[in-house]
C-alpha cells in the first residue's frame, strides 16, 4: 500500500510529464482538446485534486499537492477538479460522478467560475448550495478552493475512498517512480499506520471535548432530579402510602441511581442518551407519585417540556416559532404554556457555547444525544427542524460521531463508498448554478436548487 509519501512521489513524477505532453499537443494543434471526463475521474480515484494541464495557471502543482494532502489527512470524500473555461459542461457533474463511481462531494473550478454537487447521503443540496455561495468571490483559485475544502471537511459525511490510501488502482507507476520503491516499501506500513492513528486520535479528542461539555449539563439535570426527590419528602411507611406509591418511588430512586452510574461510565457523547432517558423515566415516576398522593388523575406519559426538560413532563403541545425558523408544535409544561399564552417568552434551557449562553438547540452537535434521551419515539426531527442542532443531526456524518436512531435523519450510501452508477442523478443534475453555463446570460445567476447561483 502506498502512503502519502508514495502519492507525493508519483504526483511529482506524473505532473511534469503530463504538462510537457499537453504543451506539445497544444503547440502542434494550436487548440486545446477537452479532457475526457473518464480521464478526470480516473485521476480523482487516485487523488482528491485534479488540475487539467490546460488550467495549470489556475492552481500551481505545489498548491494542488497541499490541497490534496489536506483532504487526505481529513479522511473525507471531497473531490476537486480545476478545468479550463472551455471544458464542455453538459451533464458534467453527473458524468463525472458516474465515471468515478464514488459517493462524495464534488467541486469544480471551471475557468474563473465554481460550483459543486454531492450525493445527498454525504451532504444535502441546501448544504452544498450554502458552501458554493460562501466561496463565490473568494479570490483566485487557491483561495477559493481552500475556503471550499475547509468548509466542506467540517460538513461532509463518510470517509475517503480506499483508492487514495493505496495510490489508486489501475494507472500503474511510471518507470521513474520505481526509483523510490525501496524507500516506499521501507516506510509504507509505518506511514499508513501513523496517518490512521492521527485521524483516530483527533476523532477521540473531539469526542472527549464534546462529552465534557455534556457532562456539565447532565450533572445539572441529575442534581435537579435529586432535588425533586428531596422536595417530595415521601416515606414508604407514611400514613396513606400504598403499594403503587411505593413502586413509583422505587422506580424514581432506581432511575436516579442509574443516571449517575451511566454518566460516570459514559465514554462517548452518544452514551449520554441513556442517561437523560433514565432521568426522564424517573421524573415521570415522580409525577405519578405526586398525583396519587394528592388524589388527582394520573398524568398520561408525555415527553418533557421542550424548552427545558427539567420543567418535567409536558401538559400540552403548542405552536412555537423559533427565530428565523418555521412554526412547529412542541410539548410544553404548564408554566411555559401560560407564558406563551400571555405573549411572553418561555423559560429556555441555555448552555455555554463559544458565543456565550445560547438555547441548547443553537449549541453544538453533542447535544443531540442529550435531547434524544428526552425526546425519543421519533418526535425529535419535528421538534428540531430548522434549528442549528437539527441541521447538524440531519447530516450523514452525525451518526458516526454522536450515534443514530433519533428519527428520520440521513440514510443511503456513506461517503467514500463505491456505488458505481447507482446514485440519484438528481443530486448531480442541472449543470452549473442550476443551469448550463451558456454565454453571457444563460442560466447563470440562480435557478434550480442552487438559488443565488454565480
Amino acid at each position: 500500500m502506498r502512503t502519502a509519501l508514495a502519492r507525493t512521489l508519483v504526483r511529482l513524477l506524473i505532473v511534469p510529464v503530463v504538462a510537457v505532453l499537453a504543451a506539445l499537443t497544444v503547440g502542434a494543434s494550436g487548440a486545446h482538446a477537452a479532457t475526457d471526463v473518464s480521464e478526470i475521474a480516473q485521476a480523482l480515484r487516485e487523488s482528491p485534486v485534479y488540475v487539467d494541464p490546460a488550467a495549470s495557471d489556475q492552481l500551481s502543482e505545489a498548491d494542488a499537492e497541499a490541497l490534496a494532502d489536506k483532504i487526505e489527512d481529513a479522511d473525507k470524500p471531497v473531490f476537486v477538479a480545476v478545468l479550463p473555461a472551455d471544458q464542455p459542461t453538459t451533464n458534467l457533474f453527473q458524468n463525472l460522478r458516474t465515471e468515478t463511481g464514488v459517493t462524495g462531494l464534488y467541486g469544480i473550478r471551471l475557468g474563473d467560475r465554481f460550483d459543486a454537487r454531492a450525493d445527498s447521503s454525504v451532504m444535502s443540496q441546501q448544504g452544498v448550495a450554502n458552501l458554493v455561495s460562501a466561496v463565490q468571490g473568494a479570490g483566485d483559485a487557491k483561495a477559493q478552493l481552500n475556503d471550499f475544502v475547509d468548509d466542506a471537511l467540517r460538513n461532509t459525511g463518510g470517509a475517503a475512498p480506499n483508492g487514495w490510501s493505496d495510490g489508486g488502482g489501475g494507472g500503474g507507476v511510471p518507470v521513474g517512480g520505481l526509483i523510490a520503491t525501496g524507500a516506499v516499501v521501507a516506510v509504507g506500513g509505518a506511514g499508513v499506520y501513523a496517518l490512521s492513528r492521527r485521524n483516530r486520535r483527533r476523532h477521540e479528542q473531539e469526542q472527549r471535548a464534546a462529552l465534557e461539555k455534556l457532562r456539565v449539563v447532565v450533572d445539572e439535570d441529575i442534581t435537579a432530579f435529586g432535588e425533586e426527590l428531596d422536595r417530595l419528602d415521601f416515606s414508604p411507611g407514611e400514613p396513606g402510602a400504598d403499594d403503587a406509591m411505593r413502586a413509583d418511588y422505587e422506580r424514581a430512586l432506581d432511575a436516579y441511581d442509574r443516571s449517575k452510574t451511566l454518566m460516570a461510565d459514559a465514554r462517548r457523547p452518544e452514551d449520554v442518551r441513556a442517561v437523560t432517558q433514565a432521568v426522564e423515566d424517573g421524573r415521570f415516576s415522580l409525577a405519578l407519585l405526586a398525583a396519587r398522593r394528592e388524589g388527582r388523575p394520573l398524568p398520561e406519559r408525555r415527553p418533557p417540556c421542550f424548552f427545558d426538560p427539567r420543567h418535567g413532563p409536558s401538559v400540552a403541545d403548542v405552536a412555537w416559532t423559533p427565530a428565523g425558523g418555521a412554526t412547529r408544535e412542541v410539548p410544553v409544561c404548564a408554566a411555559d404554556r401560560a407564558r406563551l399564552a400571555d405573549g411572553l417568552d418561555p423559560v429556555v434551557r441555555e448552555v455555554d457555547t463559544e458565543y456565550g449562553r445560547r438555547p441548547y438547540w443553537e449549541a453544538g452537535p453533542a447535544y443531540g444525544p442529550w435531547a434524544g434521551g428526552y425526546f425519543g419515539g421519533g418526535i425529535l426531527p419535528g421538534l428540531l427542524v430548522g434549528t442549528m442542532l437539527g441541521g447538524m443531526m440531519a447530516g450523514p456524518a452525525y451518526g458516526a460521531d454522536y450515534g443514530s436512531g433519533y428519527g428520520d435523519f440521513g440514510g443511503g450510501f456513506e461517503g467514500g463508498d463505491v456505488s458505481g452508477a447507482d446514485f440519484n442523478s438528481d443530486d448531480f443534475g442541472g449543470g452549473f448554478g442550476g443551469g448550463d453555463f451558456g454565454g453571457g446570460g444563460g442560466n447563470m445567476g440562480g435557478g434550480g436548487d442552487f438559488g443565488g447561483g454565480f
